[in-house]
């Protein structure tokens, strides 16, 4: 079925359609610690810092990306990118790939 073109677009559809649906967007850091049910304190202590410090990144605006790569692993995120759109297209960053420590 899925060899029909129209079956084939439907289908694509409507699985970027769910998978839009299962993307939760992060406000800040603080929500994804808090979906991974950590607290500061926690991430502190797989980061190897202070509980102040991770309350520092948290409400920080800027960051390099290893920074923010370590305290996403520190969450738990099996793998951390970032998407951006550029004329349309869509590309994915990994930043695992750019850390200077994943090597």
């Amino acid at each position: 079925m899925l060899s029909h073109p129209q079956v084939a677009a439907d289908v694509a559809e409507a699985n970027a359609a769910a998978e839009e649906m299962d993307r939760v967007y992060a406000m800040n850091l603080a929500m994804i610690r808090k979906a991974a049910q950590m607290t500061q304190v926690e991430v502190a202590k797989k980061l190897g810092v202070g509980q102040a410090a991770v309350s520092r990144l948290e409400s920080r605006e800027d960051m390099l990306l290893s920074t923010l790569y370590d305290y996403l692993t520190a969450t738990g995120a099996d793998a951390a990118s970032i998407v951006v759109v550029v004329h349309g297209q869509r590309i994915e960053l990994d930043l695992g790939t750019i850390h200077p420590r994943s090597a």
